[in-house]
């Protein structure tokens, strides 16, 4: 157990973990040269795709007489549950800080995670071949966030691999061995996954005691038990062995047929010899709903089995079966955020072959009644008639905003806009700040992250955490096509808010809905009052130009015959909204 070093790689979104990790595996021969491709670790398409990380994954390495148990963690803020998972099942973590981007909010954050959990932390400055590397900016920033000397701080490429046998040395020498409290067996489960093969697999690392190939384990906070058909470690694909003992990062095969009967957290144990259970995680709560319907109410079976499926990969996907006039069968979905979200519709469409439509993402509020019950609602579709509201509550996030000062002003006006309370505001360096804020989640979603990029040339960077519910001045709002509802289209939104919304949104569907036969009327409205409109005007056909002479009486009763079916088609026609028209409604 004394050469055993379990350690993860944390950062923020695109500082190069995963770039970092490849080095690693091709240093320690983990991987071999034909087997060795960009990105190793990330076994999605799409992310590889995408140049980032969504789901952890841990690797064994074997380096001058050591075991090295790295997990490779998620940058972007939607997935920081994964960093937390990460964080309980190693000793260490290496924080790596781009060199020419210098410390961001995520790095903030997954540095606090890390130091919550009193791991031993190794700064590393990457991409120190860069032409723009900024090395002894960045090396100040993190003197200054650790209270350090510049000498502990390490200097490594992950692109060219200079300084990496530097820093898996310093892990050895660093970061402290695993410490056994206990004779009984404890494993805690960090992830689990379906595999076709195998059935539910458990990524769990041992506290104490050992499991071995066909125990019979048992699952403390479940309360079942299942055997252990299969142990092993990953290499970083499931390599088997006899037994996995303390102080070790494996996968134990079960018997299960449903992730959900591994929860991640559980605390694994012998059902012989039963152990108290471990300190697990916050169960992590969707916070962004939103509905997924296919494009063709044909493929609802298909997207209902696509939907089980994802699920198996996704612990953190909730959804609830949902039915809507204008978009048939479908499904409400939580997401962590809108980036999770975007992953999800994204591997539906890609892995599943679907056509889909997905709804105005919103929040979860809760809704006091009079009759002074509480209930959470999730769709503009759950409120209840606004005569029995006594009060409805929103979340508020926690947020940190880094940014060069230069953009202060107008990141500083984008908050109070989207109704946020300024904290205070630190100094990273004489030109780097952290504003501190408050704000309501239902500002963050949609589209913040891209008006922060916008507002500050690409340079802010934001973090964020749920922090409480807050009395709110909701509505819903309902658009309405050739004045039918459109409840796809229905949100609820401040009250401040609610012309603006509508007024954007029915213009922006004027610039997409096709033109029809009729004149369509395109309206914004709360309960029976219209507060903004807009028309998109008939297609009109030349019926006089067969007409040659004659009496002008002849073209006017043409016209006025024409004028009358265009009446007639516009208090029956119906219009079908193109799918681009619902994404494009989700952006401001």
């Amino acid at each position: 157990m004394n050469n055993i070093r379990n350690f993860c790689i944390i950062a923020h979104i695109d500082h190069g973990k995963s770039t970092l990790a490849d080095r690693f595996l091709e240093l320690t021969k983990t991987v071999s040269e034909r087997d060795m491709k960009e990105q190793v670790l990330d076994q999605m398409e799409l992310e590889r795709e995408r140049g980032i990380t969504i789901k952890l994954q841990p690797v064994r390495m074997e380096y001058k007489d050591h075991i090295l148990n790295l997990i490779d963690t998620p940058g972007h803020v939607d997935f920081s549950y994964e960093v937390s998972r990460s964080l309980q099942a190693v000793e260490g973590a290496i924080l790596l800080v781009d060199a020419s981007q210098g410390v961001e909010a995520q790095t903030l954050a997954n540095l606090y995670l890390a130091m919550e959990q009193n791991l031993t932390i190794i700064p590393v400055i990457n991409k120190i071949d860069l032409p723009n590397a900024d090395v002894p900016k960045a090396t100040q920033e993190i003197v200054k966030l650790l209270g350090i000397d510049e000498g502990d701080i390490l200097q490594a490429s992950g692109k060219t691999g200079q300084g990496i046998d530097e820093v898996l040395q310093q892990v050895i020498e660093r970061v402290k061995p695993p410490n056994s409290k206990s004779d009984k067996t404890q494993a805690l489960v960090f992830d689990s996954l379906y595999d076709d093969y195998r059935g539910v697999v458990m990524y769990v690392r041992v506290m104490n005691g050992s499991i071995k190939k066909g125990d019979l384990v048992h699952l403390i906070g479940s309360r079942t038990d299942t055997q252990a058909t299969e142990v092993g470690v990953f290499k970083p694909s499931f390599e088997s062995k006899n037994e996995l003992s303390q102080g070790e990062i494996g996968y134990i095969v079960t018997a299960f047929k449903e992730v959900s009967q591994a929860r991640v957290g559980d605390t694994v144990t012998l059902s012989n010899n039963k152990a108290d259970a471990l300190p697990g995680y916050k169960e992590v709560k969707p916070m962004v709903f939103a509905g997924i319907f296919p494009e063709s109410g044909d493929e609802y079976p298909k997207l209902r089995d696509a939907m089980n499926q994802i699920k198996l990969t996704d612990a953190a996907l909730s959804f609830e079966q949902e039915q809507s006039g204008a978009l048939g069968f479908g499904y409400r979905c939580g997401f962590l955020g809108m980036l999770h979200m975007e992953i999800i519709a994204e591997r539906l469409r890609r892995e599943h072959k679907l056509d889909l439509v997905v709804t105005t993402p919103s929040v979860a509020y809760e809704v006091k009644q009079s009759n002074e019950d509480i209930i959470t609602i999730h769709s503009p579709l759950e409120l209840p008639d606004q005569s029995k509201i006594e009060e409805i509550r929103e979340p508020w996030v926690k947020a940190e905003i880094v940014t060069p000062k230069q953009y202060l002003g107008s990141l500083m006006s984008l908050i109070q806009e989207r109704h946020g309370n300024f904290e205070n505001t630190e100094y990273l360096d004489e030109d780097r700040v952290v504003q501190h804020f408050e704000m309501p989640l239902s500002g963050l979603i949609t589209d913040f992250y891209d008006t922060l990029k916008s507002a500050s040339s690409g340079y802010a960077s934001l973090n964020y955490e749920i922090k409480d519910y807050r009395k709110a001045d909701i509505i819903r709002l309902d658009i309405l096509v050739a004045e039918e509802v459109v409840e796809a289209f229905s949100m609820l939104v401040n009250k401040d808010d609610a012309y603006d919304a509508g007024k954007r949104i029915v213009s922006k569907l004027k610039d997409i809905i096709p033109r029809q036969q009729f004149v369509v009327k395109l309206q914004a409205a709360i309960g029976a009052k219209i507060i903004a409109a807009e028309r998109i005007s008939a297609l009109k056909k030349d019926v006089t130009a067969g007409l040659y002479g004659g009496d002008v009486t002849r073209k006017r009763k043409l016209l006025e015959k024409q004028k009358k079916g265009k009446k007639r088609m516009m208090s029956s026609g119906s219009v079908e909204i193109p799918s681009k028209a619902f994404l494009e409604v989700l952006k401001r």
